[in-house]
C-alpha cells in the first residue's frame, strides 16, 4: 500500500476491524534489507477482545528506568525500530508529530530500539526530533511482554495500548500521521 493510500485510509478513519486474524509470532524475522517488512495492516481490537495489560519495563537509551505500569490511566503508543531501518526512518517524523500533538491529551509514547546501542539510537532521535524515551532492547527481551493477540511481527510495528494498558491496536509496517492519529483517536474515543 502506498503512503498516499495509507494517508487516505487514515483520513477517512478506515480502521480495519479484524477479529481473530492476529498472529502468534513472538518476534521479528530478518528479510533482505535487515528488517521484517510489515503488511501495512491496521488492526483495532474491540474492548471485549483485548487481553491482559502489558507489563513492560527497561532502561532507556538515556540510561533511565521506565515502567509503563506507572502510566496506567493513559493510552500508550509503543513503536519498535532501529536506526538503519529505512521504513523506521520514513515514519519517524510522523511519530514525533503525533506524540507532540497528543501529549496534552495524556497519550504517552515509548519506542523500543531493537538493534542499536545508545549512541546510534540517540543520534537517530536527535535527527528526527523524537522527544520521548526509547528502550534499549537489542537483546529482544522487551518484545517478550508483547507476545499475544497483536504481537509485533514487523519492523517497524506500532502498538497502541488503551488506558488500562491492554493492546488495543497495531500498525504493521511504517505509519503516517493520519493513520496513527486515527488509530489513537479510535482507541481513546477522542
Amino acid at each position: 500500500m502506498t503512503s498516499q493510500r495509507r494517508r487516505a485510509a487514515g483520513t477517512a478513519a478506515a480502521i480495519v476491524l479484524l477479529s481473530g486474524c492476529a498472529t502468534s509470532m513472538t518476534g521479528f524475522t530478518a528479510e533482505e534489507g535487515g528488517y521484517a517488512a510489515g503488511d501495512d495492516s491496521v488492526v483495532l481490537l474491540p474492548e471485549i477482545e483485548r487481553t491482559e495489560p502489558v507489563e513492560l519495563s527497561g532502561t532507556t537509551l538515556q540510561g533511565q528506568l521506565v515502567d509503563i505500569t506507572d502510566w496506567r490511566g493513559a493510552p500508550v503508543v509503543l513503536n519498535s525500530w532501529w536506526a538503519g531501518c529505512g521504513p523506521c526512518r520514513e515514519e519517524a517524523p510522523a511519530l514525533a508529530a503525533v506524540a507532540e500533538r497528543t501529549s496534552d491529551d495524556g497519550v504517552r509514547f515509548l519506542d523500543i530500539n531493537i538493534r542499536d546501542g545508545a549512541a546510534q539510537g540517540l543520534a537517530f532521535e536527535e535527527q528526527f526530533g523524537i522527544g520521548y524515551p526509547s528502550l534499549e532492547a537489542s537483546d529482544g527481551a522487551a518484545l517478550l511482554p508483547l507476545r499475544g493477540v497483536l504481537s509485533p511481527t514487523a519492523t517497524p510495528t506500532t502498538l497502541v495500548l488503551d488506558a488500562e494498558g491492554r493492546v488495543a491496536g497495531r500498525i504493521s509496517g511504517p505509519t503516517d500521521e493520519s493513520t496513527l492519529r486515527g488509530l489513537v483517536d479510535q482507541i481513546t474515543g477522542t
